[in-house]
């Protein structure tokens, strides 16, 4: 279709805003969103089914803006589209409390409609959309064309392709033949350093996903309307593989002095150049944020979402009527809650044994709960057999091309596996997906951690093999700052349970209580089953397990570590000192409690010695004294190496009897 006036006029909007924002907030980046205003223009306009007035509808066509330094460019086209996103708003770019921030966010405090992930940290969009395009196909599957059939489109930059994530992302989504999924790449030439000549020109991207099994397309020209939408409609039409269309831009098109040039990606034009370019499209360089009437009302998207969404409704509605048991696991499913029953499963478990690792109570679990969370999907990288983090069926119920299952085999893709776990809980419908390795490798997927923090996304990391008692495979293996790191993130809540018991009440807690993301730090040793841990003193983030009344010292454990306090307490004991063994397997539950239940359990003034096979940054905070392991581990039997390491309950007995002899003296 040739481009009309009101074509280009809508195009020509994109642009000017964006410029416009930028200059007004001097901080931004121009160049991708005046190139690429022609995509989003089409997306916006004309293809995606999609209705401003309701963000949040499931039926809804997904859009993403990997390359999220051109933020601007996705303002520009839901303001334009008639989301509830005022001028106001564009003209504020960049400033405290707007809701346009420099970078699209998912923000549980300022909600910006239409923007379904955080973007910004490069290859993450990427990854978050073949999350989505994952969570689709599942749905489609388990609920029905009727009521779930949509499309997951994104805009993705030569930084996206750049990053490993994205590489692991599509070599999945090739995997797992995703249709439904077209990413627009623009390839013009320039990151931020310069010319792509100096890192990116001599890898043909085009043959690179060809080989990951996309259907892949180039466009010579991102102006040409027609080539633009030919390409859109053919990947549209591809079900049995990802899309990527391939178009060459010219960043900054068309100011006169900095287009094709890195000047145009991360900083603003500058007045000068902003009126020369207005001047160029032909527009008046003395106004700023203007939107003519005619392309307001052209690209107003409300009434056409409106109608696309009432055709939905009214294919939901028939098919509720005719599905009783799949609406009422819809309703859960997309208020992302289980089905009502896991804590009466979970408290049934029968262990069978009176030591048992924490990964193999998590199987245990995982069985236990499965029928109540229907959409719960989710795997590991490379690692189930040893995770132990598969539904009743694994292999057999694998998520396949031409069948999505529960239980995804991710390969050795932690950083990969990380973003489209997020992008599933981005997408809706799944609940708590979750993805699981050692608990070492949650380095290779910080990134994607961090962010499921951010947006308080409602997601499971599962991490096994929690400390140096691993034993043999040495300190590469053993992780020893991990849990500090992981503690370290706002909003993530890290649970590490003692005992199989505390292991059923931690995965109660992540699929009933929580409304954000939770790491689950789980063991590969054998763990004595405590027939006293309290379930619910599991989601209180710490408990008093045994003890005396009017003790003189306390003494707290978390995961493997708790049989080692419980240990220390008995040699004290049988010392004549009065001991409280304090079970503590998350921080930060326990720091969400009134001071009046976190002085019940750790009194103040009550001298408290913590045993963990970690380092000891962080526990200053609960306790006076803490054994720890401030070194990388070694390569023998993990018992030897705890022992070595002082990780041992005279070792702990000692410390507290120091500390008790230190304040006595």
């Amino acid at each position: 279709m040739a481009s009309t006036d009101i074509d280009r006029l809508s195009i020509d909007t994109i642009r000017t805003l964006s410029m416009d924002g930028v200059q007004a907030a001097n901080s931004g980046h121009p160049g991708l969103p005046m190139a690429m205003a022609p995509v989003a223009y089409l997306l916006f306009a004309r293809v995606m089914e999609h209705n401003p007035a309701d963000p949040s509808w499931p039926d809804r066509d997904r859009f993403i803006l990997s390359a999220g330094h051109g933020s601007m460019l996705l303002y520009s086209a839901l303001h334009l589209s008639g989301y509830d996103l005022p001028l106001d708003e564009l003209k504020n770019f960049r400033q405290w409390g707007s809701l346009t921030p420099g970078h699209p966010e998912r923000d549980r405090v300022h909600i910006t409609p239409g923007v379904e992930i955080t973007t910004g940290p490069l290859g993450q969009g990427f990854a978050n959309g073949v999350g989505m395009a994952m969570a689709e196909r599942f749905l489609r599957a388990h609920f029905g064309a009727e009521v779930q059939n949509h499309r997951v489109f994104a805009i993705v930059s030569d930084g996206d392709l750049m990053e490993g994530i994205a590489a692991e992302a599509a070599s999945l989504a090739g995997k797992l033949g995703l249709g439904r999924m077209v990413y627009v790449y623009d390839d013009n030439d320039i990151s931020l350093d310069g010319p792509t000549d100096l890192s990116f020109d001599t890898e043909d991207v085009a043959k690179r996903f060809d080989a990951y099994r996309w259907h892949v397309q180039t466009v010579d020209d991102a102006n040409d309307l027609g080539a633009l939408e030919v390409a859109i409609d053919q990947a549209m039409r591809e079900e049995e593989r990802p899309s990527l269309i391939r178009v060459k831009s010219i960043i900054g098109w068309p100011s006169p002095n900095k287009q094709g040039t890195s000047k145009a990606h991360g900083s603003p034009l500058g007045e000068d150049e902003v009126r020369l370019t207005k001047e160029v499209l032909g527009w008046d360089p003395d106004q700023h944020f203007v939107v003519p009437d005619e392309v307001r009302e052209h690209f107003d998207q409300r009434e056409r979402g409106a109608a696309v969404q009432a055709e939905w409704e009214q294919r939901y509605r028939a098919w509720r009527d005719g599905h009783e048991e799949l609406a009422t696991q819809w309703d859960a499913a997309w208020a992302a809650k289980p089905l009502p029953g896991v804590r009466e499963a979970l408290e049934g478990i029968d262990w069978e044994k009176d030591k048992l690792a924490t990964r193999s109570a998590g199987q245990k679990a995982m069985a236990a709960f499965s029928d109540y969370l229907p959409t719960m999907v989710g795997g590991a990288a490379d690692l189930s057999e040893s995770t132990k983090t598969e539904f009743p069926g694994g292999h057999e119920l694998n998520y396949k091309e031409g069948r999505p299952a529960r239980n995804v085999f991710f390969g050795v893709r932690e950083h990969g596996m990380g973003g489209t776990v997020n992008g599933m809980a981005g997408h809706g419908g799944i609940v708590r997906p979750y993805g699981s390795t050692f608990l070492q490798f949650a380095d290779y997927m910080r990134g994607s951690v961090r962010l499921s923090a951010l947006m308080g996304l409602e997601v499971a990391w599962v991490y096994t093999h929690d400390s140096v008692g691993l034993g043999e495979d040495g300190p590469t293996h053993q992780p020893v700052e991990h849990l500090a790191a992981l503690r370290a993130i706002p909003g993530l809540v890290v649970i590490r349970p003692g005992d199989a018991n505390e292991t059923a009440a931690a995965w109660r807690t992540i699929l009933e209580d929580l409304d954000g993301p939770a790491a689950l730090i789980l063991s590969r040793q054998d763990l004595p089953v405590l027939p006293d841990a309290d379930f619910d003193g599991v989601a209180r983030g710490a408990y008093v397990l045994r003890g005396d009344d009017d003790p003189e010292v306390a003494i707290v454990g978390t995961g493997s570590e708790l049989s080692v306090a419980i240990g220390a307490a008995e040699l004290l004991s049988a010392d004549g000192v009065r001991v409280r063994v304090v079970s503590m397997p998350s921080w930060e539950l326990f720091a969400a409690q009134d001071d009046g239940y976190r002085d019940s359990v750790l009194a103040p003034g009550l001298p408290a010695v913590a045993v963990e096979a970690g380092v000891s940054q962080g526990w200053e905070r609960w306790v006076d004294r803490v054994v720890a392991i401030d070194r990388f581990g070694a390569s023998a039997p993990g018992a030897l190496v705890l022992e070595k390491l002082g990780i041992t309950a005279d070792n702990t007995a000692r410390a507290a009897r120091e500390l008790l002899g230190a304040l006595t003296t």
